[in-house]
């Protein structure tokens, strides 16, 4: 009897291993390393404002007020949780979880439109809430030391030169997610039973709705994660470079 050939275990952060399971894709391992990548991602204009960024040796901005107080490092993560929690707590109170929320469709519950405009949604706020963040964390960094001036400058160039790119690959998940939405539907419907009473149709129960929606919420917190990472770092230059 032959054997159903198993799948390559998908390595990557959890939000690639989740979106990789719920589309059932293969993800092929990168056959180039990251260097090689990113040197088609970035154009020769944000290439020349990242070189002069790894070439910096000044030790402060001119432009900052040399006697303004450096946020001290308890604000700087507290404002890190703040944008953490607040992102979070979006994402589970949306209306795209709340079960009562109906928009209509196939015994009326609500279509693949109404998640994707909500995905969408949670990724703009997400984008807008952690780009804001990692300008202050930036703020923070830049006064402290040369060194650290000069990693909030290259954070500004990458973030600058990747975040067209970023934010047209992470528009794709709401995408990908769609067939996924299908496929549970239609299993749902065909393996519903049949209404015994002449003239009734056939009732699906919503299960397959709230497992949508837990993966939906999965898929977006996991993706909270990838997009914090570049603040993290941040946060962690900082604790690095802390006296004591």
């Amino acid at each position: 009897m032959l054997e159903a050939p198993q799948r390559a275990a998908i390595r990557g952060p959890t939000f690639i291993r989740l979106l990789a399971r719920l589309t059932a894709t293969d993800v092929p391992s990168p056959t180039q390393p990251l260097s090689d990548r990113l040197s088609h991602w970035i154009d020769w204009t944000h290439a020349v404002a990242l070189s002069t960024a790894l070439d910096s040796r000044s030790e402060s901005d001119p432009l900052a007020d040399p006697f303004a107080e450096p946020a001290s490092a308890e604000a700087v993560e507290a404002d890190c949780a703040r944008v953490r929690a607040a992102l979070t707590r979006a994402i589970h109170e949306d209306s795209a979880f709340d079960p009562a929320a109906r928009r209509g469709g196939a015994e009326d519950f609500p279509d693949y439109l109404f998640f994707r405009q909500r995905y969408l949604f949670l990724q703009q706020s997400m984008d807008t809430a952690i780009g804001l963040l990692r300008s202050r964390l930036r703020d923070a960094l830049a006064p402290r030391s040369a060194e650290l001036a000069r990693l909030a400058a290259v954070d500004a160039s990458m973030e600058r030169a990747l975040a067209r790119r970023e934010r047209r690959l992470l528009a794709a998940a709401p995408t990908l997610l769609g067939p996924h939405f299908e496929r549970l539907r239609a299993n749902a419907s065909a393996t519903s039973p049949s209404s015994n009473e002449p003239g009734e149709p056939a009732t699906v129960s919503d299960a397959w709705l709230d497992s949508f929606r837990r993966d939906m919420r999965n898929l977006l917190l996991a993706e909270l994660d990838v997009r914090l990472q570049p603040a993290e770092g941040l946060l962690s230059a900082l604790r690095t470079h802390l006296p004591g």
